[in-house]
């Protein structure tokens, strides 16, 4: 998709114009077990970020990168090979991050003066410090 657009953003006004956002997540920063290709496929995000970022600074097309921790979306079903119940308790007593969340940063980011490049964020929802085990879970409610 970037080779697709890249053309395009590089025709505009003097030296080229736009924004090229990517969401990778706190796995490309920090692996965890039993997550290794999802957690290189985000590695590798990261780099393809920052070389791509490096290769256009002499342009005016900013490349950000937003990684969230934990969001509630459909891909813990995935995960779990379709097992819903083991998917929701991942987000058992707690509040993960939704994909509106993550919506807003990227329009925070992109939303700046073209001086301005947000190009690192790391967002977690308040329970999570770190990619796997880190969690603060919520004590089950006294009935």
């Amino acid at each position: 998709m970037t080779q697709a657009v890249l053309p395009i953003f590089k025709k505009r006004g003097d030296g080229g114009a736009g924004d090229i956002v990517n969401v990778g997540s706190i796995a490309g920063r920090e692996p965890y077990p039993g997550g290794s290709i999802y957690c290189a496929s985000k590695a590798a995000v990261r780099s393809f970020t920052d070389a791509m970022r490096r290769e256009l600074i002499a342009t005016r097309i900013r490349v950000i990168e937003i990684d969230p921790g934990q969001v509630e979306t459909e891909f813990s079903v995935v995960r779990f090979g379709g097992d819903k119940a083991k998917a929701d308790a991942v987000y058992a007593g707690c509040e993960p991050l939704t994909p509106d969340d993550v919506a807003e940063i990227i329009v925070f980011a992109a939303g700046r003066r073209e001086n301005v490049v947000i190009a690192d964020t790391l967002v977690f929802p308040n329970h999570q410090a770190g990619a796997g085990g880190a969690l603060y879970k919520k004590p089950a409610s006294k009935i």
